[in-house]
């Protein structure tokens, strides 16, 4: 029988091996503890902190994540082009040029047997690349949840800006389960569920090292800033979080609460490799 309230957990952007190594150590127990139903993972920035491979989504699911959602650096590693074309698992942002590999809204159930809609889309305010409307593209993507009488959508919008995301929340308000910003890495306080009962969040933050800048050493982040000069980027090692929310749900296409997770790697384990 399926649950009356559904909880569903969103992380934000892993990025490299710091967080990749957070999730997958920490992840299995806190989902058990907290009886999640579904876990939706922001992984664009996992190899090396830009794009995607085939080995490591596969340690993401194994580490109890159900979808992978993506942005602008899911071509950066062309390897994963069969697996996003073949895997319902991983999606990529549903306004993206139809010659693009892959889907934009995926489907996957719960444990219950509760049927969950999962969308990525992307921003176009600041953001390079050719992208179709966001919010033409999710309305397109509710009429296909309509057709499947899907009852809980949560949408992944991957963008720069505050105030598109903010837009896209207010225009989806009512009409899908949840709305959760990615792609900034900065978690934002602006949690809460919207009047007509969407969950809400601009970012949910990044799984990844702290102490770096949005995931990179932050040396070279601001010797790049001083030189204005080509730098090569790392991805920090310093201070791995998780960052994500867990969304509540008891309703069709409604949520009854949102929480927002910041989780410090214990001291214990800072040294694990």
């Amino acid at each position: 029988m399926p649950r009356a309230t559904i909880r569903i957990a969103a992380f934000g952007d892993v990025v490299g091996a710091p967080g990749r190594r957070v999730l997958e150590k920490h992840l299995p127990s806190w989902r058990q503890a907290r009886a999640v139903d579904l876990v939706v993972v922001n992984g664009e920035n996992i190899a090396d902190g830009s794009g995607v491979t085939p080995p490591l989504m596969d340690r993401l699911l194994r580490a109890g994540v159900d979808v992978v959602t993506s942005g602008d650096h899911i071509g950066r590693k062309n390897q994963i082009f069969p697996v996003l074309q073949g895997s319902p698992k991983i999606v990529r942002p549903a306004n993206y040029p139809d010659a693009f590999p892959g889907r934009g809204l995926t489907f996957a159930t719960c444990e219950g047997g509760v049927e969950v809609g999962v969308l990525n889309v992307i921003g176009r305010v600041f953001m390079q690349g050719e992208s179709s409307c966001p919010f033409k593209a999710a309305d397109e993507a509710l009429r296909a949840c309509e057709v499947r009488r899907v009852k809980i959508m949560v949408v992944d919008f991957h963008a720069e800006a505050t105030s598109e995301k903010i837009a896209m929340g207010w225009h989806l308000d009512g009409r899908v389960t949840a709305v959760v910003g990615t792609h900034t890495h900065v978690p934002t306080a602006d949690w809460r569920v919207l009047p007509g009962g969407t969950a809400y969040i601009t970012d949910v933050g990044m799984t990844g090292p702290r102490g770096g800048v949005i995931g990179v050493k932050r040396e070279q982040a601001i010797e790049s800033l001083l030189t204005q000069m080509p730098t090569r980027f790392e991805t920090s090692e310093e201070d791995p979080w998780l960052m994500g929310v867990v969304i509540k749900c008891s309703r069709r296409m409604r949520a009854d609460s949102i929480e927002q997770v910041l989780m410090p790697r214990p001291h214990t384990d800072q040294q694990d490799r």
